[in-house]
């Protein structure tokens, strides 16, 4: 892995492979970038900038090769960086002939693979015999509209192989973004997960106008939530409190950014699953995780009241008020 000389794909065409195409260009000469719609790309070109995501953010675009066809762009790429939604990616790979296992691929894809209700490292490793040491996971806290705009972002690379994950922080570290490095592929991938779904909750509280008292409450009982669940599926020393899974929870859950939880904001407030989801007209990773989350639990049995509120709400037809009346009462109590 030369970072001077390797070529980087970015995967994925929304606000977050926007932002991290903007890190990566302030450090390498030029990205290739995949779009599934050849029209976007004519717009991009013409305009200098995403047509549809933070359009604010103006490229260079003699410095990107753009792509709309997966094994083209693979082929022409030693690292690919992962930012699409992942009910997209089997639709996306499912394509894809060419070998990845010379590949380092890092994921910034905060959702479960939810046919198979697989992490994304977990569905390269299964159907591409990708090695679990050429992979990386890109974590927050961090939201792409503050890099747009460039304030200060922390962003933590986790991987096996440190050596790997050290040179691709190089490669989007800035005057604006700082990076931190972690081995913990699985507690940070899952923590990602899971606090998409409390953001969620987060946002139906805030619909149904609870306060600030309670929301504290329920963030500080989520990170337990969280703990509890990577603790179980991947048992290793970790420091909950640091920015790749604290951090992380608070700037989803309490950010005006946050997709999550203006998606549950709308719940709170009374639109039905699919009204809130046609009008943000953005994926909310939570409403998914919910789902998966639930299902994977089912084998470690892990008390999980939060995540299992959101799950009977947006999946059971729970009402917003009653199932969030029945959480404050569990919250109250000593976490078990």
């Amino acid at each position: 892995m030369n970072i001077k000389t390797d070529k980087v794909a970015v995967i994925g065409s929304g606000s977050w492979a926007t932002a991290i195409s903007k890190m990566l260009l302030e450090n390498v000469n030029e990205i290739n970038w995949f779009f599934r719609k050849p029209e976007i790309v004519e717009q991009f070109i013409r305009d200098g900038y995403n047509p549809r995501y933070l359009r604010d953010v103006e490229f260079d675009t003699s410095r990107i090769t753009f792509y709309n066809d997966i094994n083209k762009i693979v082929e022409e790429s030693d690292i690919l960086v992962l930012a699409i939604p992942s009910a997209f990616l089997p639709t996306i790979f499912g394509n894809l002939k060419h070998d990845l296992k010379d590949k380092y691929i890092l994921s910034g894809i905060k959702g479960i693979v939810s046919e198979e209700n697989l992490l994304v490292v977990e569905y390269l490793n299964r159907h591409f015999n990708v090695s679990i040491d050429m992979i990386g996971i890109i974590s927050g806290p961090c939201h792409a509209e503050e890099v747009a705009q460039e304030k200060l972002s922390y962003l933590t690379i986790a991987g096996m192989d440190e050596s790997r994950a050290a040179k691709f922080a190089q490669l989007i570290e800035s005057d604006y973004i700082y990076t931190t490095l972690s081995d913990d592929i699985w507690g940070t991938e899952y923590s990602a997960v899971i606090k998409n779904v409390i953001s969620i909750a987060a946002g139906i509280a805030h619909g149904l106008r609870y306060g600030d008292n309670f929301h504290a409450v329920l963030i500080s009982r989520a990170i337990q939530e969280i703990k509890r669940f990577v603790d179980a599926v991947h048992p290793i020393n970790r420091d909950i409190k640091s920015p790749a899974y604290l951090g992380d929870l608070l700037v989803t859950s309490y950010s005006q950014f946050s997709r999550n939880r203006m998606f549950g904001t709308m719940i709170g407030k009374g639109y039905s699953v699919k009204a809130a989801q046609w009008e943000m007209n953005m994926i909310a990773e939570g409403y998914y995780a919910a789902k998966s989350i639930h299902a994977i639990n089912k084998k470690y049995g892990v008390y999980m009241p939060i995540s299992d509120t959101v799950y009977h709400i947006l999946y059971e037809d729970m009402a917003p008020l009653r199932a969030i009346s029945k959480l404050t009462k569990k919250l109250g109590e000593n976490s078990h």
